[in-house]
């Protein structure tokens, strides 16, 4: 069954949110802490007939956005969703899919299509090189980064369809047309400026998920939109590495010890200190195999007093050691 855009999209009205109130501090670390890396855009065009798959890329996500012409998506678990000009799609665990002019025409792998480099991370693709083009696409896969929320992720749905060009997320479709120009234009610095406009898509799309996530909330989500939970997540993640007690967080949500424990078990699944616990790991992880910090420094950061301690507390996390987590982000994909 064809699902068209309007039936899917779960976006949020900005008129009509609640305010998130202390939450929103939370969501601004959120926000602060997300990193894409080694993105790599691609330019479409095409014809009107066109096949294109994209491979499953785990602990990446897929982002696509139709400039002009339409498209169907096909994702692997079968479902087909119409596309039309100013749509846009975000696959957050980089689940294999195929993008074609409509439901039953066979596909080629995009990375079987020529391409012309246009710098170090962009190329051109035509994947109607017999036929003038009427579909426009621009396309991107990157490497997602939560930071210290990475346990979003996980809860992120599969696949996020977005009109970049409704109410719902103002200033999403001018960005958009930026990211389009400069590709077009390959002006020096251009692949410099994709970069950093790609980080705004990606928290834009984030953002208003978390927005609109509230009427099947549940775990993070949930914790991230409740006040009474919020106050305590803010300074957990602002200072992980001071040596948080229970009676601690909860007077930051003005609440007895018992009854902000027992709502924490109850909203995250885990308490609060095992939160604290896995909080530095996720932070640790981050540090070790993107910024590429010492042990030592990380340990320090974390409030270890040792970097004995801390590798101890990482391996009981992760299943590793710290230096074994840098040296697998290391090893060819």
């Amino acid at each position: 069954m064809m699902q068209t855009l309007e039936f899917l999209t779960k976006t949020p009205n900005m008129t009509t949110v609640a305010p998130f109130n202390q939450s929103s501090g939370l969501i601004d670390e959120l926000l602060r802490g997300m990193r894409l890396s080694g993105v790599q855009y691609r330019r479409i065009q095409a014809g009107p007939s066109f096949g294109m798959g994209f491979e499953a890329k785990p602990g990446h996500a897929y982002f696509h956005f139709l400039a002009a012409g339409t498209a169907t998506l096909r994702t692997d678990d079968g479902g087909l969703f119409e596309l039309s000009a100013g749509n846009a799609v975000f696959i957050s665990h980089g689940g294999a899919h195929a993008l074609s002019s409509d439901a039953d025409r066979p596909v080629q792998d995009i990375d079987g299509f020529g391409a012309t480099a246009l710098g170090d991370t962009v190329c051109a693709v035509d994947a109607s090189p017999d036929t003038p083009p009427c579909t426009l696409l621009f396309s991107a896969c990157m490497a997602f980064e939560l930071g210290s929320l990475q346990g979003l992720g996980s809860l992120m749905p599969a696949l996020m369809l977005i009109d970049a060009q409704g109410q719902r997320y103002p200033g999403l479709m001018p960005i958009l047309a930026v990211m389009e120009r400069e590709v077009s234009a390959a002006r020096i610095g251009y692949s410099g400026i994709l970069a950093r406009l790609a980080d705004v898509v990606a928290a834009m799309i984030v953002r208003g998920w978390v927005e609109c996530a509230c009427g099947n909330a549940s775990g993070l989500v949930a914790a991230l939109r409740d006040t009474r939970l919020a106050g305590a997540l803010l300074v957990l993640h602002q200072d992980p590495g001071r040596d948080w007690s229970v009676a601690e967080l909860a007077a930051h949500c003005h609440a007895s010890r018992s009854v902000f424990a027992e709502r924490f078990q109850a909203t995250l699944g885990i308490p609060p200190l095992r939160y604290v616990t896995e909080l530095r790991m996720r932070l640790a992880s981050q540090w070790l195999t993107l910024e590429r910090l010492p042990i030592e420094e990380v340990a320090l950061r974390l409030g270890y007093t040792s970097q004995a301690a801390f590798s101890r507390a990482f391996k009981r996390i992760t299943g590793h050691p710290p230096g074994a987590s840098r040296q697998r982000s290391r090893s060819p994909a």
